[in-house]
């Protein structure tokens, strides 16, 4: 019963809000405790229960850590490498065992997430959830908005169908082409070989966002860890 601490003092340790705010979120039936009601006075183990508000998941664990890493090309998104490459694990500052969210390839770049938190992972990697990952991708070519609506309408892979939720064309540039896509799958160099079966190779790919989350400070190989309000708004999806 030590390790079991109040359900307000969690969200407020948690960094949502106040007690007092997170004592009128419980009365107003908010808050679940593994999927059920909570009352004041209603504990919690940070170790072993799921506590949800408004249907997303409060991170009160203390144990675990997120950080939003910038990746630089050549570095591999594996938590550890028999070859002895560099890996974003590597590139994080933590004394926890840390693995990457979902995989962004090595001749890629951009923000990648790097975490032990199980249900973060599978809610940010499994498309069902729907959270979004955006590119800026330079091409081969010059690229027509007819080729850039394709992107949306679907492209015939090996397999299967792929599209971009959005695509929109940045930049043209004698031949060269930029265009920024939207997605919720994560297949292996899916954006690439879209961009490719179009007729526009690509020639540098940059991972902007994941669902909400952007930092354009972060500079190749510098990371920072999420705050517990950047976690929760990220578990609620779009």
């Amino acid at each position: 019963m030590a390790d079991r601490i109040r359900i307000q003092k969690a969200i407020a340790n948690a960094g949502l809000m106040s007690r007092r705010a997170a004592e009128e979120a419980m009365l107003a039936g908010r808050v679940l405790l593994n999927g059920k009601p909570v009352v004041l006075g209603d504990r919690v183990d940070p170790t072993a229960d799921v506590l949800t508000l408004d249907g997303s998941p409060i991170p009160v664990s203390e144990n675990l850590e997120t950080h939003l890493l910038y990746k630089p090309e050549g570095v591999i998104s594996t938590a550890s490498d028999p070859q002895g490459r560099e890996t974003v694990v590597d590139l994080v500052p933590s004394d926890r065992r840390l693995y990457p969210v979902g995989r962004l390839d090595s001749d890629s770049e951009g923000l990648i997430l790097v975490s032990n938190d199980g249900e973060l992972t599978h809610r940010v990697t499994h498309p069902s959830f729907g959270i979004t990952k955006k590119y800026l991708a330079e091409v081969e070519g010059e690229m027509s908005r007819s080729t850039v609506s394709r992107l949306t309408v679907g492209i015939d892979l090996e397999d299967g169908p792929a599209r971009a939720q959005s695509a929109s064309l940045v930049d043209v540039r004698p031949g060269k082409s930029l265009v920024e896509m939207v997605m919720v799958e994560g297949r292996k160099r899916e954006v690439r070989r879209m961009l490719e079966t179009v007729g526009h190779p690509v020639t540098r790919l940059v991972r902007t966002a994941i669902g909400g989350l952007t930092d354009q400070r972060l500079k190749p190989g510098e990371s920072r860890r999420l705050s517990p309000l950047e976690i929760q708004q990220l578990l609620a999806g779009p």
